[in-house]
């Protein structure tokens, strides 16, 4: 797991410096005990699912409110009218369809995804170390822990090796608990610092990490600003439909003394197109695709409106290790201080790289520089921990001459006024990283001990920087995204990374331990600053809350067990698939490929889904208004309804259900913005109440024109062109900015229509046949005033409320 010797400023009280354990090492369980407990089903068989059961999916796209509407609706003219008014039901069977094969696709992607990124801790059995999902732990055994991991099911310390464990995520406490043999670790909690081992005293459901992670990893449809205003907008919806419906069925059945069938035919008509059906179906389905295209990209979506979220995100805030850079980083030399021999200045670095059973990414790089153990023996360790900035032992060096070694932070060991500041900020202004080798005096347990340290020797790492890193800020540039470098490095030497990768306002940096602790001060320093060095985790934490008062929606990335905290109170929590099982635990997102150039194509994806939906939902919408407003001047007028379910099922096709399908899938890199249901609304009801009243204004003249026997098929015929004609001028709009395949979907529909109009049988089905020259020239006419009336609403509603 990766452990950061990169972030913090303030010191936190050091934690006793113990010798290891004498006690024995636990073996573990053997393979006849395993059995055992498997037969008595004692196993950890909790099923944490990334997305809903087949079943779950089925019937949240069957058993739905307007689908009971429309399936009630669909009988009744099943048994009342032809079939070709009963079209609208196969339709919604058709959709509902559509929506569970998507949503069982996005299933089996983000199944296969976590088992790939799930955690695997490592399990003592038969006296032997492995490697275990964790559906096939048992009660009793052994689980080894170390710096990231994260413990999956409770149980009580066997081994402490300077043990601190972080259970802010189950009490809220930020400070790390030092555990002891015998004390309980809880299931959610994480390992910052030292190592050691537990025994599984509870598992499966009976474990607090039951709930967790299951709760963790659930593939949601729920918290989003999209799915929550398409909900506030059905809500609506439905009032509307009530009365509406019920002074219809009135008008039509009891008033007027039409044929029974007939009325009830153009009452049902009436109703159907209220209902946004299609509207939900895209939402999930826009999101289910995507999930299956950044699932491709080796990307898993733990919390689907997290792709929304993320194209709504204004500020990125990025570790440098793990991010900028890859975790990997090569010694490039050792500077001996004050005469040092830089012979024992390699045996010392050997022998701290020795004693350390789980290096982080510095420490390997100096074991694989000086992997020679220096023939001491380890009388005691001091863990690395993020807010502390250094780790260190003690060597008994032979001939009773024991000694401190501390590795770390210079500017944290060193006094402010030590002249190798000075050579060390020549370093970092290369982007090189620098750790400092001191020899302590006194005992190790004592909180001062980095005071009286004496400087030996300087390590100078060269970190490596990752390719795809520059196009990655570049495109978060272009697209006005602000990121903010937040590290636990020196400040000056994150910011030469950044310069190299060409990071705008790079140059701006700050040691955060000069960053002011007023929130409000915390903000502006924040928005006014870059780069920013020797972060605390708990740091983090409080300044992605200084960027979300002053109302940005921020992204936080990241890897360590330090950025835990942070990506937790982060809108968009990113981590890395090979960071710590604690960060991929919080983390909405994680890029199992461990490449941060994925980024980008999550955030288009978002913004495909949130731009799309926005579009298309103004279609469903518009047309909502105008079978509102049609139903209510049709009872106001108590005149027919002009319309039969068949015409408008055409109308809703080829405007609507067609054109919206592939507008709701296109590529769209529009910025997402906020207040959904206000941008949808304000083009909606304008463009359904001109469309309304152009409909109506040909219906009251046709049955002014017409008389006689099949007058009222007539009438219909014109009003439905008329229909035709505006919604097609409103799916014209929406389309824009023109493209060649959105021009030719927009001239398909128009032209899908005109061969109804010319094909016999089709006209017989669909009830169409335009009468006479005047009357069908007098419903293109008022269309085209229509058309323009919308042009003008658009326009007005876009200089009054410009995105």
């Amino acid at each position: 797991m990766t452990q950061r010797i990169d972030a913090g400023s303030e010191l936190d009280p050091v934690h006793p410096v113990r010798p290891p354990a004498p006690a024995r090492r636990a073996e573990g369980l053997t393979t006849a005990e395993v059995a055992e407990r498997i037969a008595r089903g004692e196993v950890n068989d909790v099923p944490v699912r990334s997305s809903r059961s087949v079943g779950e999916i089925v019937r949240a796209n069957v058993f739905t409110r307007f689908n009971l509407i429309i399936g009630v609706l669909w009988v009744i003219m099943l048994f009342v009218a032809p079939i070709q008014d009963s079209l609208f039901g196969f339709v919604i069977i058709a959709n509902t369809g559509i929506g569970i094969v998507q949503e069982w696709r996005a299933k089996k992607t983000l199944d296969g995804l976590a088992v790939i990124g799930e955690a695997k801790p490592t399990v003592r059995r038969d006296g032997t170390a492995a490697e275990l999902p964790t559906s096939s732990i048992v009660l009793g055994d052994v689980i080894e822990l170390g710096p990231g991991d994260k413990v999956v099911v409770d149980g009580t310390v066997a081994e402490a090796d300077s043990l601190e464990v972080d259970e802010s995520l189950l009490t809220g406490e930020a400070d790390p608990v030092l555990k002891q043999p015998g004390d309980l670790v809880m299931s959610g909690s994480f390992v910052v610092a030292g190592g050691g081992a537990f025994t599984a005293t509870k598992v499966g459901r009976e474990a607090y990490a039951a709930q967790l992670a299951e709760e963790a990893s659930r593939f949601t449809l729920v918290r989003s600003e999209l799915r929550s205003g398409i909900s506030t907008i059905l809500k609506y919806v439905t009032w509307m439909m009530v009365p509406t419906s019920i002074g219809l069925i009135i008008s039509q059945l009891v008033v007027k003394e039409n044929d029974f069938k007939d009325s009830v035919a153009r009452t049902v008509g009436g109703i159907v197109p209220m209902i946004p059906e299609g509207l939900v179906l895209l939402t999930s389905v826009a999101f289910a695709i995507g999930v299956v295209r950044l699932g491709r990209k080796q990307c898993l979506v733990q919390e689907l409106p997290a792709i929304e979220g993320l194209a709504r995100v204004d500020v990125v805030c990025l570790d440098k290790t793990g991010t900028l850079t890859e975790g990997g980083m090569d010694v490039t030399e050792t500077r001996p201080l004050n005469g040092s021999d830089e012979t024992y200045v390699h045996r010392v670095l050997g022998a701290l790289g020795a004693c350390d059973p789980r290096p982080n990414a510095s420490l390997q790089a100096i074991i694989d520089a000086y992997p020679e153990d220096g023939g001491w023996q380890c009388t005691g360790t001091l863990p690395f921990s993020s807010a502390r900035k250094y780790s260190g032992a003690t060597f008994d060096e032979g001939g009773g001459r024991s000694v401190t070694w501390l590795l770390g932070a210079p500017d944290v060991l060193l006094d402010g006024e030590d002249p190798t500041l000075t050579e060390i900020g020549h370093l970092n202004e290369q982007g090189l990283r620098v750790l400092l080798l001191a020899r302590a005096d006194g005992d190790p347990d004592a909180p001062d001990i980095a005071e009286g340290a004496e400087p030996f020797a300087l390590v100078v790492l060269e970190q490596r920087l990752r390719p795809e890193a520059r196009d990655t800020l570049a495109y978060f540039a272009e697209q006005n995204v602000a990121v903010k470098v937040i590290s636990g490095d020196n400040a000056v030497s994150v910011g030469a990374v950044a310069h190299k990768l060409g990071l705008p306002g790079a140059e701006h940096t700050l040691d955060a331990r000069r960053l002011p602790t007023d929130p409000d001060a915390m903000a502006t320093a924040m928005e006014q600053n870059t780069v920013f060095g020797r972060v605390t985790p708990q740091q983090k934490r409080e300044m992605v809350a200084a960027l979300q008062s002053r109302g940005h929606t921020v992204a936080m990335t990241g890897d360590g067990v330090n950025d835990v905290l942070a990506l937790k109170d982060a809108d968009i929590g990113v981590s890395m698939g090979s960071g710590s099982e604690a960060t991929r635990a919080v983390a909405q997102i994680v890029l199992l490929n461990n490449s941060f150039a994925t980024l980008p194509s999550v955030v288009a994806e978002g913004r495909r889904v949130i731009g799309n939906i926005t579009r298309v939902a103004t279609l469903f919408l518009t047309k909502t208004v105008y079978s509102v407003l049609l139903a209510v001047l049709v009872v106001c007028s108590q005149v027919e309804y002009p319309f039969l379910p068949r015409h408008l099922t055409l109308l809703s096709t080829l405007t609507i259900g067609v054109p919206a399908f592939f507008l709701a899938l296109a590529p769209n890199k529009e910025r997402a913005q906020p207040n959904f249901v206000r941008r949808v609304m304000r083009y909606a009801i304008p463009s359904g109440a001109i469309a309304a009243a152009a409909t109506f204004t040909t219906y009251l003249v046709a049955r002014h024109y017409y008389a006689g026997t099949g007058a009222l098929s007539a009438e219909t015929s014109a009003a439905t062109l008329t229909l035709f004609l505006v919604s097609l001028w409103v799916l014209a709009i929406i389309a824009r900015p023109y493209t060649v395949w959105r021009l030719c979907l927009v001239a398909a529909m128009g032209l899908s229509f005109l061969v109804v109009l010319v094909v016999p049988w089709l006209q017989d089905f669909f009830a169409l046949k335009l009468v006479g020259a005047p009357m069908p020239w007098m419903a293109v006419g008022i269309a085209a005033v229509a058309a323009a009336a919308l042009e003008f609403a658009w326009r007005m509603v876009s200089r009054r409320f410009p995105a």
